[in-house]
């Protein structure tokens, strides 16, 4: 059993280190004490091919295990044909990013709910998938599936388990603090409910995904529309809590990947977790 811990992007103890770009990002995870990163290009993908090949020998010289996230604009469920359909292209540029990288799991919100039904949203998204799989190549890569925060975007967890089913190719990347803000704050309160979701994805896609899974984890404000905004851990009102979390993958053996999303403490906020990981493990 080993999980992995790591930032989602560069946090301000990264910058307050002295340091601004993602070059120095491996080394600097790796001194810390963290073992993942997540490349984020929610607003589009800037660094060229060189640069991202750079950042991926270092990732393999500092055992950093890589992950990307894929541009917030991609609309697997976009109701203009034209527009949906260019998320297969920026779905590409994603993975060949990814390839270069070393990443082994590309992050994709799954689309708007907003101004359709669910049902079409889920039939628009599922074509969009199906003719992605026909015009990339994925290069082994998983196109991971995210759960969403927001009560009009597609992406509950059991949208996104549906939309995996398509190919083998999809898994779920379950973000607890998205599925936490969707409810209201309702949803975890034990180890038992965080596990609810890996026995979930485990009887819908089977025990390795889910042993394996890749997760996002921040404590998130949420009003009755679900997802606000990420916070850090300090906050005490929102959460979700994240010892649960962490008890539930030690005592059930999974060996998940961690991902920070907390807003500019990520770095910070994946240690704290590491750091539990290891004591309850008796390291």
């Amino acid at each position: 059993m080993s999980a992995f811990f790591g930032p989602g992007g560069n946090s301000d103890a990264f910058r307050r280190a002295g340091f601004s770009s993602t070059l120095d990002a491996p080394r600097w995870v790796s001194e810390i004490g963290l073992d993942a990163y997540e490349y984020e290009a929610g607003n589009g993908l800037a660094a060229g091919s060189a640069m991202l090949s750079e950042v991926g020998r270092r990732a393999r010289e500092y055992g950093i295990s890589m992950s990307f996230h894929t541009p917030y604009f991609i609309s697997l469920s976009g109701i203009d044909p034209e527009k949906r359909l260019k998320s297969i292209g920026y779905i590409r540029q994603s993975l060949d990013a990814a390839h270069l990288l070393g990443a082994k799991t590309i992050v994709v919100h799954t689309g708007s709910a907003a101004k359709i039904t669910r049902d079409e949203a889920m039939r628009l998204a599922a074509d969009t998938l199906v003719r992605t799989l026909g015009e990339v190549d994925t290069y082994g890569i998983k196109i991971g599936l995210e759960t969403m925060g927001k009560k009009n975007q597609l992406g509950t967890l059991d949208e996104v388990l549906e939309l995996c089913r398509i190919d083998s190719a999809f898994v779920p990347v379950v973000d607890f603090g998205h599925l936490n803000a969707r409810d209201c704050g309702s949803v975890f309160n034990s180890a038992d409910d965080y596990m609810r979701v890996f026995d979930k994805i485990s009887s819908a896609l089977g025990g390795e995904i889910a042993e394996n899974l890749h997760c996002h984890f921040s404590k998130i404000e949420w009003t009755d529309a679900g997802e606000k905004r990420h916070l850090t851990f300090a906050d005490e009102i929102y959460g979700p809590s994240f010892e649960p979390l962490i008890e539930a993958i030690v005592k059930h053996g999974l060996s998940p990947t961690l991902i920070s999303e907390s807003a500019g403490t990520q770095s910070d906020d994946a240690l704290s977790m590491k750091q539990l990981y290891k004591s309850l493990l008796g390291e």
